[in-house]
């Protein structure tokens, strides 16, 4: 049993399955941490600084969205959320490691195909990175 798990969400089928796994590998009095890590864009020369603002309040409000959706599934009193800006993998690592989480469990793939291949797997990198007990769930 785990007395804090990092529960990371990008919204997707897969990470929906997260929830099911975690409830029964926390320890009484134990605490679940959800979390979204939200893309930002920056502006280029011919890019309006309006637009990218606008896509990244959207990137932001979906990853709340997405924190939100999965906080409604567990007991609130076992849970803390946090919605960060970064790279997906990194942050996740960097938040498991801060809070000194004893699992991180993650989805084994939110994306397709094409995308995993082009840019790589979150949850391969979390499995590299953390030094601690990581949970892929297919």
């Amino acid at each position: 049993m785990y007395k804090k798990i990092l529960v990371p969400t990008d919204g997707s089928e897969a990470a929906e399955k997260e929830v099911e796994k975690v409830g029964d590998l926390l320890a009484e009095g134990g605490e679940i941490i959800i979390l979204s890590v939200a893309s930002e864009l920056t502006p280029h020369q011919f890019q309006s600084k309006d637009d990218i603002d606008k896509l990244n309040q959207s990137f932001l409000d979906e990853a709340q969205f997405n924190v939100d959706k999965m906080k409604a599934k567990f007991d609130p009193n076992l849970i803390t959320t946090k919605v960060l800006v970064g790279f997906p993998a990194e942050t996740i690592v960097g938040v498991a490691e801060d809070e000194d989480v004893e699992l991180i469990a993650i989805a084994s793939s939110g994306k397709g195909r094409v995308t995993k291949f082009f840019i790589g797997s979150v949850a391969e990198k979390v499995i590299h990175s953390f030094k601690k007990d990581v949970l892929l769930v297919h």
